[in-house]
């Protein structure tokens, strides 16, 4: 080897990466015990002398980001809802294309989270997805914007929110759901969801199908809807048979997620009401499975990859001190035979 070795040199010895490399050196424990022992022995070998200049601006930087992925119930188990996978491989892409590292972990609500990820130097900021009751986590996002850390969250872009979000506008998806309901001739649509503020992208959902009642001059009746806190299947199908119990006339329902719809049909088929001869029905997010139900799914879509690449680019952005804000994406209707078309 001709003239003095470079961290690149021992990244080819070593077969890694030069930003392992670099973790390695310093202790990072982003970096398994193995590989560190192997990278310092031929950091040893080939004489190596760390840049001390150069490795003191480079810590200023962990060069990884972290996506918090916070419990959501679901029936299969995996407590993930299946949104956010879809929206795994685009961060993870775009982290990439930025030349930086992901880490992903797992976390509980209840858990300390906010003050370890930044302050520990895992991560030089966060991706927050699926953080549930907006009320439960304000606290926390409060005093993460207190301790100056850098974080993203997809959610619903709230007033005056602690931080940054990247969020569907979800008005406008309800509104376009219950306009094609409309459309369709369907005059008694039911709501599956929350309308409570602890779940604004539920609530803006409703306040989307309200709109679209109201401009077709039809009355909003509130017995039409049905609250659902959690977004998985047994749920849906719990609240379905709730507004079946009512023994009020509806010819539509719009849940407010795929898995809440895809319940609320098991249960009219439980009770042999046909979708959508009797009871037409819209979901929310164009998760694969909505393509699979029987029938195939009428849904409002997120646009999963562009989000995903949002948040890892307003992240960065603020990393590099520049002017951020949050963002609101469009959704669009993909009309399968739930609705009678498609």
């Amino acid at each position: 080897m001709k003239g003095k070795p470079t961290s690149f040199d021992i990244a080819y010895r070593a077969g890694v990466s030069q930003a392992t490399v670099s973790r390695a050196l310093r202790g990072s424990p982003l970096v398994s015990a193995e590989t560190r022992r192997k990278v310092q022995a031929i950091a040893k070998e080939l004489n190596y002398k760390v840049d001390k200049n150069a490795s003191s601006l480079r810590r200023q930087h962990a060069e990884t980001l972290a996506l918090l992925l916070f419990e959501d119930p679901t029936s299969d188990g995996s407590l993930i809802n299946p949104f956010f996978l879809a929206m795994l491989g685009s961060i993870t892409r775009a982290c990439a294309q930025a030349g930086y590292d992901l880490l992903i972990s797992f976390q509980q609500l209840s858990e300390d989270w906010h003050a370890d990820y930044q302050d520990s130097h895992k991560a030089d900021g966060l991706i927050l997805l699926g953080y549930g009751d907006y009320r439960v986590a304000q606290g926390k996002l409060e005093r993460l914007v207190e301790q100056g850390t850098h974080f993203v969250r997809w959610g619903a872009v709230v007033e005056g929110q602690p931080g940054l979000s990247i969020g569907c506008d979800n008005v406008q998806g309800g509104r376009i759901a219950a306009e094609h309901l409309l459309a369709q001739g369907r005059r008694r649509i039911g709501f599956i969801g929350s309308i409570d503020p602890s779940r604004p992208e539920f609530r803006d959902r409703y306040l989307g199908l309200c709109q679209a009642l109201e401009r077709a001059g039809l009355a909003v009746d509130p017995a039409l809807q049905v609250d659902a806190d959690d977004s998985s299947e047994p749920i849906g199908q719990q609240a379905m048979e709730a507004l079946l119990g009512r023994g009020i006339a509806f010819d539509a329902v719009f849940a407010a997620s795929d898995l809440l719809a895809i319940g609320a049909m098991r249960a009219l088929s439980d009770r042999v009401i046909a979708v959508p001869d009797k009871v037409a029905v819209v979901g929310f997010d164009d998760i694969p499975m909505a393509r699979f139900a029987s029938p195939p799914l009428t849904t409002v879509a997120q646009d999963a990859k562009r989000a995903g690449e949002m948040l890892v680019e307003v992240l960065l952005k603020q990393l590099r001190r520049e002017e951020v804000a949050s963002v609101m994406l469009p959704a669009r209707l993909v009309v399968r035979r739930s609705c009678g078309a498609g």
